[in-house]
């Protein structure tokens, strides 16, 4: 383990020793792969905090905040089987318009994607098979940046003559992905993906983990599909039975997705589905464990 993750670990346990406990379990069934990864990631995350003049204590307070709120969260999705919000309107005032929401939550998610198993399985899905179609891309778009893991791993293996852009609604999350990538290759928009109109199609788009913040997750997948050109294909990851402070739609499980993807008029190429939980499949539905689907997609002319 790098000094960077023993460093993160070791602050979780003083705060939360049981969180830590479950993480050190988790890390045991990573590869070498993963903790030369984790080691770049972490580097770049704390030259983010000290540039805005943070630590890594700030950094995990966060974290752990945002396991809070999603503990909380799904206290109440097992007793309604509902999400908490339901619109736009709701999480666009309860969480992307409030800045200090806004800010710890971010911070939290960006050690959610290597601490957490089932993030990472979906990132490793990623890497593994983007290569396949890299001599067919000349455009990329990435729909929702997050922090840039997907562009960082895509600049990497797609030819230097790509053109690359993203298109964001938050602000906060346009400027963590730039400061993480760091390309002046990528191109970014503030814009609403619906009122975004570029001159060209993309032969490739990536979109993690947006489908749930909408309330019409049909209605995104065809404006992805019409962005696409032909041939084109996309790279998409979505929770079931994930409640947070921001998700609105609720898939209860890959079948859901598959039925919406087939709907919009594209074809599943590879899928992976993982649970949050080390449970059998059984347990986890019975006990409504969160699900991560990632798929690549196949524009169907």
């Amino acid at each position: 383990m790098s000094e960077l993750l023993q460093q993160v670990i070791s602050r979780i346990e003083q705060r939360n020793p049981m969180h830590a406990k479950k993480l050190r379990k988790t890390l045991q069934q990573y590869d070498e792969a993963y903790y030369t990864r984790v080691d770049g990631f972490l580097k770049k995350y704390n030259a983010l905090l000290d540039r805005d003049g943070k630590d890594l204590d700030y950094g995990i307070d966060c974290y752990l905040r945002m396991c809070s709120d999603m503990m909380y969260e799904q206290i109440r999705f097992l007793e309604t089987g509902r999400y908490s919000s339901t619109s736009f309107e709701e999480v666009n005032k309860r969480v992307y318009n409030n800045p200090q929401v806004m800010e710890y939550y971010m911070h939290g998610l960006i050690l959610s994607d290597f601490l957490w198993l089932h993030h990472y399985r979906i990132h490793e899905f990623f890497v593994g098979n983007l290569p396949q179609y890299a001599p067919s891309i000349k455009r990329y778009l990435e729909i929702g940046g997050g922090i840039g893991l997907t562009i960082v791993e895509s600049l990497q293996v797609l030819d230097p003559g790509v053109h690359f852009d993203v298109v964001d609604i938050s602000p906060s999350s346009i400027e963590i992905s730039k400061s993480f990538v760091a390309n002046s290759r990528v191109n970014y928009f503030l814009a609403d993906i619906f009122d975004f109109s570029p001159k060209d199609g993309y032969d490739f788009i990536t979109m993690g983990e947006v489908l749930e913040h909408v309330e019409d997750p049909l209605a995104l997948l065809k404006r992805l599909n019409a962005l696409l050109n032909k041939g084109g294909h996309a790279f998409i990851t979505v929770p079931a039975n994930a409640p947070t402070i921001d998700h609105i739609y609720l898939f209860r499980n890959a079948q859901d997705i598959r039925d919406v993807i087939g709907e919009a008029g594209l074809g599943i190429e590879k899928e992976i589905s993982i649970y949050a939980e080390d449970v059998s499949q059984a347990k986890a539905e019975e006990r409504k464990v969160a699900l991560l689907y990632g798929a690549f997609l196949k524009k169907i002319d």
